[in-house]
């Protein structure tokens, strides 16, 4: 409860509002009030409620129900003028426990159920002009909190929320056009390494007017479903142009009794790459189709997106996943959507790398360290899903999938895609994900090592025209975007220290002083060799030096590769 300041906020509110407490004092020396002097023998009562609409502490409209009011002045539960729980020698005991109670109770109340006003006497839309919520019964003394006017019942839906799994994996989710050659064993293949790693589904993301879409649709789900896995589409309305009302509907429909679909609450879960021009269509299909939607609206920006799109989904996705610029990534965007979408769903993006050299996009984005810390980042914002950007988008250079072959490899790709894996990024996405769904720390049982950097030093080559940021951000050098170094994570079970050498260069060591992750890098300053990371206890090798590929003076081509190499213990 340490970290819920809106929630404190809203319970000395609720303090102030409703409390019609009062105090009793014995007099016991004639003490002097206004005109009249109180005589020694009698008690004095003080009711609490006049404290707590003092205007001169509590701002000109003190029967203004606002916790904003606590959250600007953090010492307003300290004034005189409040007093929730008496004061004096008689000050309440039990009021840290009660607090405790109450906050606790409501978080889990509200993390547990979905709530929905329905009406009653003074509910909202019952009778014009009534209060949406019970009117406070302030015409009499109370022990402690005013009860409502006797009859002003507001009536409630309270829903249990079903436990969904939350870590999905935008293959790109699994891209269907870079599967368009796939066997069903390769939907099978895929789906074995995403589970072994925690990722609970696959977001198909497929283009309309695509001959292949039926065909490995089908592959998907029928391999999906023979391995207890989950699926849900993504409609790309960006690739081939938007998808028609009616097509949608088709497909929803079709595989919404399939035991592989993604749903929430009983629908379909479906998200989408952007699309927000035909955001109105989502009705029509929703009165089709029931349907759990999570759109990637993101070119609108939050703010647009909470004033005239929140009415038509469950919730948002953003594919605000990169940095602009020489920059490291901040969770700023993730904070903006996830206050836009208010009590509805926020699906947080998370990615390795950006990097692209095609004929219709030649940029980079700062991957670095991203991959770490994106993962701390969803550790502080708690999102409802994490989806993983992405299994198989080669092109843009952020797939954590293997290579499975040249057919899903868009032309002009490969210069920058062939022998340069990514498959060691999952290998702890066992423990980002346990940790997030779990909220704490799981045990670490075995020790690994991941690492990843690019093959030359950025200025070493031509960089082929790639510029820093996308076409529609300010323009920013591309080496001055990405950093030359090696960096790394070391999962240990122990204090621990972990060597990294270039070459035969004299190793860097790090000293990772706890159990758990430790995440660092170190620059190439003109070394050139193989990458060896080494991970030792009390002297000896705890992870035996794991070798990557050899980092040299200027790319071979004399092209700039900017896409990362990536190896790891396993």
């Amino acid at each position: 409860m340490d970290h819920c300041p809106r929630l404190e906020a809203v319970y000395w509110e609720v303090m102030r509002v409703t409390n019609g407490a009062l105090s009793a004092r014995k007099i016991v020396a004639p003490t002097p009030m206004g005109d009249k002097i109180l005589q020694p023998g009698n008690t004095i009562l003080l009711p609490f409620r006049q404290l707590h609409h003092n205007k001169a502490v509590f701002g000109q409209d003190p029967r203004h129900f606002d916790p904003e009011r606590f959250l600007k002045d953090a010492n307003l539960k300290n004034n005189a003028s409040y007093k929730p729980f008496g004061g004096g020698v008689n000050y309440c005991p039990g009021r840290f426990l009660a607090k405790q109670e109450m906050l606790v109770f409501t978080a889990l109340f509200i993390h547990r159920f979905d709530v929905e006003v329905v009406g009653g006497t003074h509910g909202a839309g019952t009778v014009p002009g009534k209060p949406s919520f019970p009117e406070l019964d302030v015409s009499t003394p109370a022990l402690g909190i005013n009860g409502p006017v006797k009859g002003s019942d507001v009536f409630i839906n309270v829903r249990e929320r079903k436990q969904i799994p939350r870590v999905v994996e935008a293959p790109e989710l699994q891209e269907v056009g870079n599967t368009a050659a796939y066997a069903p064993s390769d939907w099978e293949n895929d789906i074995n390494l995403a589970k072994a790693v925690g990722i609970d589904a696959f977001a198909l993301n497929i283009a309309a007017q695509t001959n292949y879409n039926d065909v490995q649709l089908e592959n998907a789900y029928r391999a999906a479903e023979s391995l207890g896995f989950k699926l849900f589409l993504s409609f790309d309305y960006a690739a081939q142009g938007p998808w028609s009302s009616s097509a949608v509907i088709t497909l929803l429909q079709r595989y919404a009794d399939n035991s592989a679909q993604f749903k929430v609450n009983g629908a379909s879960f479906v998200s989408t790459f952007e699309g927000p021009n035909n955001s109105e269509d989502w009705r029509t299909i929703r009165a089709s189709v029931p349907i759990f939607l999570l759109p990637d609206w993101t070119s609108v920006g939050p703010d647009a997106f909470r004033t005239s799109k929140l009415d038509v989904v469950d919730g948002a996705f953003s594919w605000d996943a990169w940095p602009q610029g020489a920059v490291d990534k901040t969770d700023d965007s993730d904070k903006a959507w996830k206050a836009a979408v208010g009590s509805k769903t926020y699906m947080m993006p998370v990615s390795p790398w950006f990097y692209a050299n095609l004929p219709d996009k030649n940029y980079v984005w700062r991957g670095d360290d991203l991959w770490h810390e994106r993962w701390q980042q969803v550790l502080d914002i708690q999102p409802h899903f994490v989806e993983i950007i992405t299994w198989n988008d080669y092109g843009e250079s952020h797939y954590i999938g293997p290579i499975t072959g040249a057919s899903g490899i868009p032309d002009g790709a490969h210069k920058y895609v062939d022998s340069m894996p990514h498959d060691h990024w999952r290998d702890l996405l066992p423990y980002y994900i346990e940790a997030y769904k779990s909220g704490g720390s799981p045990t670490v049982n075995t020790d690994k090592v991941q690492m990843w950097y690019r093959l030359s030093p950025a200025a070493a080559g031509s960089n082929g025209g790639t510029v820093g940021n996308a076409p529609w951000e300010p323009p920013t050098d591309a080496n001055s975007v990405v950093q030359d170094k090696v960096f790394f994570t070391a999962l240990v079970k122990e204090p621990s220290t972990v060597s990294v050498q270039i070459g035969s260069n004299e190793a860097d060591t790090f000293e990772a002083s706890s159990s758990g992750l430790f995440h660092a890098s170190t620059p190439f300053n003109g070394r050139t060799g193989e990458v060896t990371v080494t991970v030792s206890r009390n002297g000896q090798e705890v992870i035996p030096a794991v070798t990557g590929a050899a980092i040299v003076a200027s790319p071979p081509n004399g092209l700039t590769n900017y896409n990362a190499w990536v190896g790891g213990s396993g």
